[in-house]
């Protein structure tokens, strides 16, 4: 639906408290909604699984296997898809670690803790895929802020300084890089 078609218009439907676009002719709320955002910290032998990104935004930047969910799938079922496209990579998912919020994109992401089962290859998203230890990870060269909070929020977790879930870092909204830098 479009608040630009002349049947819809932008008003606060009874009993709401926002503006929607509502249809003139029949009544119809078109609710726009946070999008929801599913992935993995994957592990193997200590290593965590990162994929060099082949897609934009922030082509060439490495992440965790992590996208959009789809109709119709659970969380799980989506981080496990996820991890199929971009790393041709089954995984066991052993709980939440992380819910995430980025109000500027209007996103909620859902974190798992993972462990890689069998191989992987880069998928059609990702330009190349490997294992990182603690020590190796490429952080000036990591996506996403998030990123950055789900490998630190999963360090901490193997090195028993904290359990999950885990929630944004005081003050991060998604809109910085760790060190300050503004996010696109």
């Amino acid at each position: 639906m479009s608040d630009t078609s002349p049947d819809f218009h932008k008003t606060v439907p009874d009993g709401d408290t926002h503006e929607r676009s509502v249809c003139r002719q029949c009544g119809f709320v078109d609710y726009v909604n946070p999008k929801v955002v599913v992935g993995s910290v994957v592990r193997s032998e200590s290593r965590i699984l990162l994929c060099r990104r082949a897609i934009e935004p922030r082509r060439g930047y490495w992440t965790i296997p992590a996208g959009y969910m789809e109709l119709n799938e659970t969380t799980e079922q989506g981080a496990r898809r996820e991890a199929i496209e971009e790393a041709n990579a089954d995984l066991a998912i052993s709980g939440i670690l992380a819910v995430y919020s980025v109000p500027r994109l209007s996103q909620v992401q859902v974190i798992f803790r993972a462990s890689l089962v069998g191989g992987f290859k880069p998928g059609p998203e990702s330009l190349e895929v490997a294992l990182f230890a603690w020590d190796e990870i490429p952080f000036d060269d990591l996506a996403f802020p998030s990123v950055h909070w789900s490998l630190h929020h999963d360090q901490a977790v193997e090195t028993g300084a904290a359990m999950p879930p885990f929630a944004n870092p005081d003050g991060a909204v998604g809109d910085r890089m760790p060190d300050g830098r503004p996010f696109l």
